[in-house]
């Protein structure tokens, strides 16, 4: 089920001098290390739907969707020359990652687009946090993340716990014909002003699964992403029990998820403990049910007939080490509000530039995309352009709390570059985890309060990850300065 992996970069690290052979043996293992890898982006046909069905065209990094598998170690550094075969200007984002301003990939704002038919861009970070994050474009980003450009980063702990398999699920919708074409709708007022684009088949690391072999007595760590465009996931792994070790890639105190379902809004991830605690040969569904009307099963955990007689199932669970980052002091905390309007049902959404004309314009929900739908503060800003006035001014090391209001009727994941917050309330209610995340899913008509240190000087974007609804105006920026 692991998707097709790119070698980790390794960086050998010398605490002390040493000499001869051993020392020529480590020089060759950097040198090895510091090799300059490469992702290209193109276009490519992939069988989503399952063989002897039609292959779909898609856009892929290599080759393939999702993109290489990028797994690293604490503390290493990654390099990565990003080529660019495409017809279209693309960047590439780094989701989750603390990284310096000028690899954040956003365009016009940390780096210019990488030009299209053979543009070349050099991203060089150092990892300073483990968790579960992935890549994806941040230039027209609800095509070419619909098209299939995305895939998973693994940065591996020092001392990972002990685990009889490690490995990604990532999850991502289509929407296709019934040839399993890819319908060429992005960009449509109906999905920017109300959900977005949701698709009609979801696929698990590039393809719709029947089953997932699973031996029973083994614990898996299973990491989840959600790579789609707008879809949010809430599944329930029948007859199993598991816990959860780590959101957003950042551990947090080992727990059963909230009522059996694991909510994933786009963008996020889980990091989760599955202990194959079923009967050998049995099948258990794993069922997708965020959406009461459209539930589905995802696939079966299927059991092979022996048991896993080594297997780590029913152990203790570990707690994962906590990554370098600083606690914000709440009592000297900044505090601001963000208040998140618009969309269809918003209430003053249909203002001046924010419908098309003619015909199809005269309908509420049935323009094309022209305007904007969604303010953050009231002001809109334009996926790609060029304002980038900041919201908020915040001092470098100075602690924050955001007060985060989704003032619409629709679900919002809220994501911060460049940073990792602390969610301590959601609806003036303390939250029992206090957990570190990239992106917050806001419910309608709820809030949250974050706290963070601006530890990260740079123009940083805000914004909501329904990628239809960063592109028709619900992004911002603030500066850390």
């Amino acid at each position: 089920m692991i998707s097709k992996r790119l070698d980790p970069t390794r960086r050998l690290v010398l605490a002390v001098a040493i000499a001869g052979p051993i020392l020529a043996v480590a020089q060759r293992a950097l040198a090895k290390a510091d090799r300059l890898r490469v992702l290209r982006l193109a276009a490519a046909r992939q069988a989503l739907v399952g063989r002897g069905r039609p292959e779909t065209a898609v856009w892929a990094y290599n080759g393939s969707v999702p993109g290489p598998e990028l797994r690293f170690r604490q503390g290493e550094r990654l390099k990565i020359e990003v080529e660019n075969a495409l017809g279209a200007g693309t960047t590439v984002h780094w989701h989750g990652v603390r990284l310096p301003n000028a690899m954040d990939g956003v365009p016009h704002l940390t780096q210019p687009p990488i030009e299209a038919n053979g543009g070349r861009f050099t991203y060089e970070f150092d990892l300073p946090d483990a968790g579960t994050y992935w890549y994806h474009p941040h230039l027209g980003s609800s095509e070419q993340v619909g098209r299939g450009l995305y895939g998973a980063l693994i940065v591996e702990e020092a001392a990972p716990p002990a685990v009889d398999r490690d490995l990604a699920w990532v999850l991502s919708d289509w929407r296709l014909d019934r040839e399993a074409r890819i319908t060429e709708d992005f960009g449509s007022f109906m999905d920017a002003s109300h959900a977005g684009r949701i698709g009609n088949t979801v696929t698990l690391n590039g393809a719709i699964r029947e089953s997932f072999d699973v031996r029973a007595g083994e614990r898996i760590r299973l990491r989840l992403i959600n790579a789609s465009n707008a879809r949010i996931y809430g599944l329930r792994f029948e007859g199993h029990a598991l816990w959860v070790i780590a959101l957003d890639g950042h551990p947090v105190e080992p727990h059963r998820p909230e009522g059996g379902r694991v909510v994933l809004g786009p963008a996020m991830r889980a990091d989760l403990l599955l202990d194959a605690t079923g009967a050998p040969g049995a099948s258990y569904a794993v069922v997708d049910d965020f959406y009461p009307r459209l539930a589905y099963r995802v696939l079966d955990l299927r059991y092979a007939d022996e048991r896993f007689r080594a297997g780590r199932a029913g152990t203790p669970p570990p707690v994962l080490a906590p990554n370098p980052l600083s606690e914000p002091e709440l009592a000297r905390a900044g505090r601001h509000l963000i208040e998140f309007g618009g969309g269809m049902m918003g209430g003053g959404m249909m203002g001046e530039g924010m419908m098309g004309r003619g015909m199809m314009g005269q309908m509420p929900g049935m323009a094309t995309m022209r305007g904007m739908a969604w303010t953050v503060n009231g002001k809109t800003m334009r996926d790609g352009g060029h304002d980038h006035e900041p919201i908020l001014k915040l001092g470098l090391g100075r602690p924050y709390v955001l007060e985060l209001v989704n003032d619409t009727q629709w679900h919002h994941p809220i994501h911060l570059h460049g940073h990792v917050f602390r969610v301590i309330t959601r609806d003036r209610k303390p939250t029992r985890h206090r957990e570190w995340l990239d992106t917050v899913l806001l419910p309608p008509r709820t809030r949250a309060e974050v706290a963070f240190v601006a530890d990260n000087p740079g123009n940083w974007m805000l914004h909501c990850h329904v990628l239809e609804h960063q592109a028709s105006g619900m992004m911002a920026v603030v500066r850390i300065a």
